[in-house]
């Protein structure tokens, strides 16, 4: 079984900064592709960056140019630097990972359970 879990999240005034952190455990041969997710209320859980094992990033159009995926894959660990907070970044984040638990096996996609973040004044 593979875990994530996230931390970083909370209020922050617009204009403000935060970086998320998560950190996948369990039985991992090795985490590919990571990711940053987001749902507000009422609304789908959308794509907010991507990275591979190897670096390449992936952003959606609302984030790019405030906010940095990075990975650490001794660590497991892909974090989020959010900068520019607006109001309508408030929403949970959530963290999503493509894990092999063994040379044998095939990606499966696991997800943390959230950190919420609020921009607010």
């Amino acid at each position: 079984q593979v875990t994530l879990v996230e931390s970083g999240g909370g209020l922050v005034q617009p204009g403000g900064s935060l970086r998320l952190s998560c950190v996948a455990s369990g039985s991992i041969f090795r985490v590919n592709n990571l990711g940053w997710y987001r749902q507000a209320p009422g609304k789908q859980r959308d794509l907010v960056a991507s990275i591979t094992r190897g670096g390449l990033a992936n952003y959606g159009d609302s984030v790019k140019g405030r906010f940095t995926i990075s990975r650490d894959n001794a660590k497991n660990t892909v974090y989020l630097q959010m900068n520019s907070l607006k109001p309508e970044d408030a929403a949970v984040y959530y963290c999503n990972a493509d894990v092999q638990t063994s040379i044998l096996y095939n990606n499966r996609n696991y997800w943390g359970q959230g950190t919420q973040v609020t921009v607010s004044s």
